[in-house]
């Protein structure tokens, strides 16, 4: 395993398209981040696919539908700061209400900072991030891309 500096707010994510490594941001996002480890720790990201993916936007994923309607059952306040969407982003997806963020993220994949204070971001991809760039475009995507497995760093032995 490569050693990472904290590697217990570090994500392994293997994708379809290969790795990808977060570094999860508790100073920014304390619940969001505990919630998203118990959710990884359970293997519930794994085999979810990217459900909706924007050129120039983001990577959305984290639906267990694979439609964007669905999540883990459990809301988390927002925890909304100063960090901005910028490329590599992982953000919060949220519906209308603020405090409705689930198990859905997306990953920037450039600028994004409309969505600035407004959406709680909780990482950022520090490896990886030109597989994020491979992963198959559309809305809904046809045939698309998955999480194959997602693993807190700490626990990959």
């Amino acid at each position: 395993m490569a050693d990472y500096k904290d590697a217990e707010n570090t994500l392994v994510m293997e994708t379809t398209q290969g790795q990808v490594v977060i570094n999860m941001r508790p100073d920014l996002a304390p619940n969001h981040v505990a919630r998203i480890k118990e959710l990884a720790r359970e293997g519930f990201y794994d085999g979810i696919v990217f459900h909706r993916v924007i050129e120039g936007f983001m990577a959305q994923t984290g639906c267990p539908r694979g439609t964007g309607t669905g999540g883990s059952g459990k809301k988390l306040r927002a925890e909304f700061n100063a960090e901005p969407h910028v490329r590599g982003t992982c953000s919060m997806a949220r519906a209308q209400d603020p405090n409705s963020g689930d198990s859905q993220f997306f990953i920037c994949f450039n600028d994004a900072r409309f969505l600035d204070r407004q959406y709680t971001v909780w990482g950022e991809v520090i490896e990886g991030m030109e597989n994020v760039d491979k992963i198959k475009r559309g809305e809904p995507v046809q045939n698309p891309d998955k999480i194959v497995s997602m693993k807190v760093a700490a626990d990959i032995a």
